[in-house]
């Protein structure tokens, strides 16, 4: 007899068969179940084990920074060690606290070439009352000492305007009021300096710009640009830009005194700009002009003789008002000018702004302008020699 089959007092043997196929499948698929519950374990273990190594290393690295935290308690209070304003101290020496950062100042674009505000033609006159008050209503964002600086661009330079000056009250306010509205609307950065002589001896302009040009550079040593002006002539059009070129620039060069013409072709008279390193390279002016005449001509050679050319804007732009008034008492023309001028190749090196010799009296500062009173002492009761 089959084990698990009936016996003789049993049923037929093909129900045996059928029990014996259903026990076999049964099996096979315990069997399956069995090894996929396997697989799944072993899935199971890999996958732990990997998150653990991960968790280990995490907490390896904690570890090891937390003794060096504990020295410097600053650096632990902070999650990001590598901040400039968190510093270890040194060794030995006590841990001196970092400033923060402040506010940053926003970066301004520079300034146009061709500034957008300019209105061109002007309307001057000088027949108006022009009290100071008034003028510095009209300027609210120039500065004491008469300093001005864009507000929404960057200058490529910094401009000093030089004015020699006495007795000129009346012109000077004239100028304030037409030339501090032109160069801020010529998107420039400046100042202007009013170089006061002292006393009543004969003037001497070109000494006060050399004056002028030393004294401005005490106070601002960024001063790149000096553009030396009359305090009597007012340009006519704002687009006459007062700025300094590759060349030594001649603004005024059509004034109404002279029919609004040139009056000569190496006429550099009324209203002229040099940088720093074209006014050191002519050793600056001549200090030995005294009286009217003579200097303009004297600089003319002197830039001639370096190498360089004189640059000038159109004759349409370059006109120029003068404030008509009498010839100055003590600037009486002076007769050796014309023997000065035909030996400026011998005389440029040793006078000039390495040879100036002057004391500062005073300097004040107004709402719209830098007084600075300075005496220059006086003229050899000789000719001296050429």
């Amino acid at each position: 007899w089959v084990s698990g089959c009936p016996g003789p007092l049993d049923g037929p043997v093909a129900t045996c068969g059928m029990s014996r196929l259903l026990g076999g499948t049964l099996e096979r698929v315990c069997k399956a179940v069995l090894l996929l519950c396997l697989l799944h374990f072993l899935v199971a273990v890999i996958l732990y084990f990997d998150v653990y190594a991960q968790h280990l290393a995490f907490f390896t690295r904690f570890s090891a920074r937390g003794p060096a935290r504990a020295l410097h308690p600053a650096a632990s209070s902070n999650s990001n060690c590598s901040r400039p304003n968190t510093t270890a101290p040194s060794s030995g020496l006590p841990e001196v606290p970092s400033a923060r950062p402040g506010p940053t100042a926003p970066v301004l674009p520079p300034c146009p070439d061709s500034p957008p505000g300019l209105v061109g033609r002007l309307l001057i006159e000088f027949t108006s009352p022009m009290p100071l008050e008034r003028v510095q209503r009209e300027n609210p964002g120039v500065l004491l000492g008469g300093r001005y600086t864009p507000p929404d661009c960057t200058p490529a330079q910094t401009v000093a305007v030089i004015i020699p000056f006495r007795h000129r009250e009346h012109h000077l306010r004239y100028w304030l009021h037409y030339l501090h509205p032109i160069l801020r609307r010529q998107r420039l950065r400046y100042g202007v300096y009013v170089i006061n002589q002292h006393g009543e001896d004969t003037f001497n302009r070109a000494k006060l710009l050399n004056v002028g040009f030393l004294e401005a550079l005490k106070e601002d040593a960024t001063y790149d640009c000096f553009i030396f002006s009359d305090v009597d002539l007012v340009p006519m059009d704002d687009r006459n830009l007062y700025r300094c070129g590759d060349q030594p620039r001649h603004f005024a060069i059509a004034m109404d005194k002279f029919g609004f013409r040139l009056p000569y072709a190496g006429y550099f008279g009324g209203v002229s700009g040099l940088s720093k390193a074209q006014f050191l390279r002519i050793n600056g002016f001549p200090n030995e002009y005294w009286g009217w005449g003579g200097e303009d001509d004297d600089i003319f050679n002197r830039i001639s003789l370096t190498g360089m050319k004189i640059s000038r804007p159109d004759i349409r732009i370059g006109r120029y008002r003068m404030i008509k008034h009498d010839r100055d008492k003590h600037n009486e023309p002076n007769p050796q000018r014309f023997t000065k001028i035909q030996n400026t190749k011998l005389t440029m090196k040793r006078d000039g702004i390495g040879s100036v010799r002057y004391q500062v009296l005073e300097v004040s500062r107004q709402p719209l302008f830098t007084n600075i009173t300075v005496d220059i002492g006086r003229p050899p009761s000789w000719p001296p020699r050429g």
